[in-house]
């Protein structure tokens, strides 16, 4: 990851003579003692070796079905660590995980020390499991191991744009978890998610949360912002995805393809670097010359997988595909992604696959992340259709080619129990939406569908920057700053502007 120093005298300026202050409850104010007003959290420590001391977890029970919030109960894990200056607290933050399928337990132990850094104890900071993922109540599909591999999770076409096989794919997975993913498969959405997180801040005993949802989590941030409008405090949204209703994850699929174009420039730069002669990465010598170099050798793996050192999981093109989708998120990965391109283009390397792709997804895991984007909204299930999108696809946008568009289990999905919320400008002007121009997981595009639909509520921090997840991660300092002032002083921005350092 890229670091700046320094802020331009224009930008420093700006912040210090015309931000706005988000106007909030006094700090530390508290709708009712916990439990009194909700489900009660019993607390017990759990910090781990290299995680962050204090911490403390519990189990919120929450309804499996709204509709009937006495039924069926499940268990979310739970974690906080509580500031330590009393005196400068002045409320929750939440860390909403992103995915869907991000463990926020582990985001906050990860992100949790720089974070406690950066708001220097003006929050106990808290974060949750979601439904079917780490700690939380979990459900399984029952799938076959080749099933849970990522390049077959993701609908990779074949060799030569054929889909049948991902359609075959597609409807076993989406019956299999029918058969036995039972009504808490059923339950793993972003309205439930969003109730979750209202029984969580009442069992905490808030009147207000202030938040920072990053990547999936800025849309159950949203949803949250739009449904309990009352209850947000500072609300920080991070690598935003596109709230479009008419079509939630499947639009955000198929954003990766333009997303991965905007970004792999950055990449291509790095690779002809002279810089990487001496870490033997150097894979051209010219940036415009790295594109076709890495559709050549997918296409050649296409044809001929090679051997890995991970017996019986070949180096195909589709691989290479995904490696490289999943490096574009951070220039700290580049590397790994350079490294197996070489090894792939040299007779005598085994390439070593990085860890992701190397063996099946976990049952339980492929469930939750798959249940989540399927249960939220209806997806096309027309064959035809999907192969027509496919070939056009893999015209424009070869990197990826055609995946983001291609059929996927939540064609054959049970019919969503709801619609998705519309995000609007109804609510309090308390956001600030934090975001890499080149974004390759959740692009600049889709960001700025969430600005308009949020209105006047939100104002856009725009980073010249690429990678996904920008804050305390793949962003700026200059990004940095302005998020940390946000949430410790509520300074915001008056107007949508952007950091170029």
């Amino acid at each position: 990851m890229t670091t700046y120093a320094h802020r331009t005298l224009l930008l420093a300026l700006s912040f210090a003579t015309v931000a706005a202050t988000v106007t909030a409850s006094a700090p530390g104010a508290r709708a009712d003692a916990p439990g009194t007003n909700g489900p009660v959290l019993t607390w017990r420590p759990c910090a781990e070796p290299g995680g962050l001391s204090g911490q403390e977890c519990a189990q919120l029970p929450v309804p499996v079905d709204y509709r009937d919030p006495d039924g069926p109960q499940i268990g979310l894990a739970v974690s906080r660590v509580r500031s330590g200056r009393p005196a400068a607290r002045r409320g929750t933050l939440l860390v909403i995980p992103g995915g869907p399928g991000e463990s926020g337990l582990r985001r906050l132990k990860t992100k949790g020390p720089a974070l406690r850094k950066a708001m220097a104890g003006a929050y106990d900071l808290v974060s949750f499991d979601p439904r079917g993922l780490g700690g939380s109540t979990r459900a399984g599909c029952a799938l076959d191991a080749a099933d849970r591999h990522l390049v077959t999770l993701r609908s990779w076409p074949g060799p030569d744009g054929e889909i049948d096989a991902n359609a075959a794919r597609s409807r076993r997975t989406a019956e299999a978890c029918r058969r036995h993913g039972g009504a808490v498969l059923r339950s793993f959405s972003t309205a439930n998610e969003v109730r979750d997180i209202d029984r969580l801040r009442r069992a905490l005993g808030e009147e207000k949360l202030s938040a920072w949802g990053a990547s999936y989590g800025t849309y159950v941030g949203a949803v949250y912002a739009q449904k309990y409008p009352r209850h947000t405090d500072r609300w920080v949204l991070d690598s935003n995805d596109d709230p479009d209703p008419s079509r939630v994850g499947r639009g955000w699929l198929a954003n990766l393809a333009a997303g991965a174009d905007d970004r792999f420039p950055d990449f291509a730069a790095w690779a002809a670097d002279p810089a990487r002669e001496s870490e033997g990465l150097r894979l051209a010598r010219r940036p415009e010359d790295v594109r076709p170099l890495f559709l050549a050798l997918a296409a050649k793996l296409d044809r001929e997988p090679k051997e890995s050192g991970t017996p019986g999981v070949p180096l195909t093109g589709n691989r290479l595909r995904q490696a490289l989708q999943n490096a574009l998120d951070s220039d700290g990965l580049f590397a790994e992604v350079g490294r197996l391109v070489q090894q792939a283009q040299d007779p005598a390397a085994e390439p070593v696959l990085p860890a992701a792709l190397a063996g099946p997804m976990p049952d339980q895991d492929a469930a939750a992340v798959l249940a989540t984007i399927c249960n939220d909204v209806r997806w096309p299930a027309s064959v035809p259709a999907h192969r027509r999108a496919v070939t056009a696809d893999r015209v424009r946008h070869p990197l990826t080619a055609g995946m983001p568009v291609n059929i996927t289990p939540c064609g054959f999905w049970k019919a969503p129990a709801e619609r998705p919320t519309r995000i609007t400008a109804d609510g309090p002007s308390n956001i600030l939406m934090v975001q890499n121009r080149r974004d390759p997981s959740t692009p600049y595009f889709g960001a700025l569908k969430m600005r308009r639909a949020l209105g006047d509520r939100a104002r856009l921090v725009t980073l010249e920057h690429g990678g996904h997840g920008a804050y305390l991660a793949n962003g700026t300092a200059c990004g940095d700053r302005t998020v940390t002032a946000f949430l410790r002083t509520g300074r915001r921005p008056q107007t949508d502007t952007r950091c170029t350092d």
